[in-house]
């Protein structure tokens, strides 16, 4: 595993798309101090960008909402895979990291991580010997992951036979929905497993999990609908856990939440136990949000909360203007390698004429109507878009920040005026 300062302060250089072309490398501690301004053209367009105060906002939103609720927070590190930011989510008060694989989770343990949740099933030989080493060779760590079948178990339970020296593995026991993903569908399947798990050495039982992102539509009373029986269930399910004595540990871990309609399943995470009870949203998408779907979905949470606007979209890509061929389209120098598509297509919403550092709103008739890999066609009706040139600069807000984060190996951190302050780099 690289060191922890070889992680979080990386040489950065030309072999990164956006990095200056005649630039030396540079350690990321040091891009802040070289001057690089986005609008000047200092930097390599198509280039996504992190707005540093909103960022720096959405941190402490979230990480506010959470203690208020008398909650920790453990972001979903998959989101970002950038050890710069779990650093900051950790600085914030997170209480932990969640990742979706053992081998994401080694990239949070080098960013300073010493609570992990892997929110997904581990069985795998080779993922098990690595949770035992590290478990070995720091005794401090916390690396817990799901559980939601008894084949998962015997599989475990296997690895142990063949391990007997090993600790036993801190596990969640996972409940899902019908057509869902993972996790256990009934109460009567979960308590089974619930209490073979608790016979078992390989494992300790330390909690219950589930996910309820997956239906979240943005329609309160829909989602209202959805989420109550699968709290209920997770509720139900603790406390028949509880009044087995079938947890092994004296505080019990209850978590869900993603980033849609985490406000609509935190009051369940802190039900009444003879233990104490600790309820972690695992939300992830906060960190730099978005301008379409989270959107969307933050001014639903906004409407039953009273939270004012909340988070705010951190991160934006940036584009020069190739070709005007015809009227009513710009091609623009971006496309499905450089920002997200898989939800909805990138939202136009400024655009900055080439030579100036002036930035104005984009009309509201223009869209991108498709992408190819490496272009963006934005079409308008407007006289604002007649005006467009070769070398202007787009600015585009995307909808689903995870698969724009995968497509950078860095981000330049700007602040309001698009200079460079800081910078992160991915891990994927």
């Amino acid at each position: 595993m690289a060191g922890l300062a070889d992680s979080l302060d990386p040489w950065i250089d030309t072999s990164y798309k956006g990095f200056p072309h005649h630039s030396a490398p540079v350690r990321r501690s040091q891009i802040g101090t070289q001057g690089w301004n986005l609008l000047a053209g200092d930097l390599p367009l198509p280039l996504a960008v992190i707005k540093r105060d909103v960022l720096k906002q959405n941190l402490a939103w979230m990480q506010n909402f959470a203690a208020s609720r008398d909650l920790g927070l453990a972001p979903h590190g998959k989101t970002s895979m950038s050890p710069q930011l779990f650093r900051m989510q950790l600085d914030a008060g997170a209480w932990g990291m969640t990742f979706a694989t053992v081998t994401q989770m080694r990239v949070g343990l080098a960013a300073g991580a010493q609570r992990c949740l892997i929110a997904n099933q581990v069985f795998a030989d080779i993922d098990l010997d690595c949770i035992d080493a590290l478990l070995r060779s720091q005794p401090a760590l916390r690396l817990i992951f799901l559980v939601d079948s008894l084949a998962q178990l015997d599989l475990i339970e296997a690895w142990q036979r063949k391990q007997p020296q090993a600790r036993a593995f801190e596990v969640l026991l996972e409940i899902g929905v019908p057509g869902g993903r993972t996790g256990c569908r009934d109460l009567r399947t979960a308590l089974q497993l619930a209490q073979r798990l608790h016979a078992s050495s390989a494992v300790q039982l330390v909690g219950v999990e589930s996910y309820e992102g997956l239906a979240a539509s943005g329609d309160t009373e829909q989602d209202q609908a959805y989420v109550r029986p699968l709290i209920e269930l997770l509720q139900t399910l603790a406390t028949a856990c509880d009044t087995q004595d079938l947890f092994d540990s004296e505080v019990v871990l209850l978590s869900a939440g993603g980033s849609a309609i985490f406000d609509l399943v935190a009051s369940g995470l802190k039900p009444r136990l003879r233990r104490s009870v600790q309820g972690l949203l695992r939300s992830g998408c906060y960190v730099t949000h978005d301008q379409g779907t989270y959107k969307r979905m933050m001014s639903a949470v906004a409407q039953r909360t009273g939270c004012g606007t909340g988070l705010q979209a951190a991160m934006e890509v940036w584009a020069n203007v190739q070709s005007c061929p015809e009227p009513g389209l710009a091609i623009l120098a971006v496309g499905k390698r450089d920002l997200s598509y898989d939800w909805e297509m990138p939202i136009p919403l400024s655009v900055c004429a080439r030579g100036t550092r002036v930035v104005q709103a984009a009309a509201t008739d223009w869209k991108i109507s498709k992408l190819n890999d490496q272009h963006a066609y934005l079409t308008g009706s407007g006289a604002q878009h007649q005006a467009l040139q070769v070398g202007d600069l787009v600015c585009l807000g995307i909808s689903h920040p995870c698969t724009t984060f995968d497509k950078w190996r860095w981000m330049p951190l700007v602040d309001a005026h698009y200079t460079v302050v800081d910078a992160i780099v991915t891990c994927f």
